[in-house]
Order: C-alpha cells, then structure tokens, then sequence
C-alpha cells in the first residue's frame, strides 16, 4: 500500500509539473513590450507545400529590445515567412530588406498592458484547475485505496500530503504571474 502511496505522489507532481511547464509555455508567448524570439513560437510557414514552424526555416533573433530579426535559410523563403507571421494574427508587420525580415515591436499601451495582464491571469486559472483535477484525480485513488484496506491514517495522512503538493505548486503559479504581470507592466 505505501508503494501505491508512492506511485501516486510521483504521477500527481509529474502531472502538475506538465501543467506548470505548459503555463510557462504559454506566458512566453504573451509579449511584456520587449521583443523576444519567443514572440514568433506557433507561427506556421508553408515549406515546400507543409506548414513548418517558424524555428525550422529560419533563426530568429532580437536586434534590440524593440527589433526581432528573421534570418531564413533559404532566401526564397522570405515571402512565405513574412506571409505565416502575417497570418498568425500577432499584430507583428514584417519588413523585407531583401536579406532578412525586420520586424518592430510597437510599445504597448496602458490599455494593452492589462489586457495583456488579463490574458496571463487567464492561463494561470486554467493552470490553477488543470492542478485541482489532478488533485480530484489523486484523492479518488486514494479512497480507492482506503476501499481496499488502507487505513484511516494513512489515508488522512496521503491526503494532506496531496494538499500540500496542490499547495505548493499554486503558489508557484502565482509566483509566475506575479513576474509577469510586473514584466508586462514595467514601461
């Protein structure tokens, strides 16, 4: 029975850490008025007839805190990759110098900037129940367990030790959001 206990700490953290590593995926992704390569993670570029990511056809890096610049591999590219980060609906204008596509980064508004503090707190709630399913998940295993012969000890102690993981990883999520909120608020 301690080895089941086991077994289900290790899957519930497992599955929290996936979920807090998908926030922070997804927190990437909202921009904090900085240009980042990160900015351009899910743009899709027709390659020879497939959609390809972004990363695959060419390198993309940041020239200063408002320029990202897109360097493909192959120049013949430049259309198709000015046309997937047009496409991708990121408000981003790509510039064609002929080498390269320059993208500026226009600041952020007041008004964006919550928008945009919104949206990160949005991902944190879903992350915030993705963590309490996997609780739910836990605590059913649990009086499964207790079904089968666990004792009641044991079964109080199993389910505050899952409260505490629960507790433990929401407050990394607010921890997270808390530096991007700043992120996204600092002009």
């Amino acid at each position: 029975m301690i080895e089941d206990l086991d077994l289900i700490f290790d899957e519930f953290k497992s599955s929290n850490s996936k979920t807090l590593t998908h926030l922070e995926n997804e927190l990437s992704r909202i921009r904090a008025g900085k240009a980042t390569p990160a900015m351009l993670n899910g743009v899709m570029v027709e390659y020879y007839g497939l959609p390809t990511a972004i990363q695959q056809v060419a390198n993309i890096s940041t020239m200063d805190a408002r320029t990202i610049t897109v360097q493909p591999w192959e120049k013949s590219m430049l259309n198709e990759i000015a046309k997937g980060i047009m496409n991708a609906n990121l408000g981003l204008n790509p510039q064609n110098n002929g080498e390269t596509l320059l993208i500026s980064v226009p600041p952020l508004t007041e008004e964006r900037r919550r928008d945009l503090v919104k949206k990160a707190k949005a991902e944190g709630e879903h992350a915030k129940v993705g963590i309490r399913n996997h609780r739910k998940d836990a605590m059913d295993i649990i009086k499964d367990l207790k079904n089968e012969g666990l004792s009641e000890d044991m079964t109080k102690d199993a389910e505050e030790e899952i409260q505490q993981i629960t507790n433990g990883f929401i407050k990394k999520i607010d921890d997270l959001l808390d530096l991007k909120e700043k992120d996204i608020m600092t002009v």
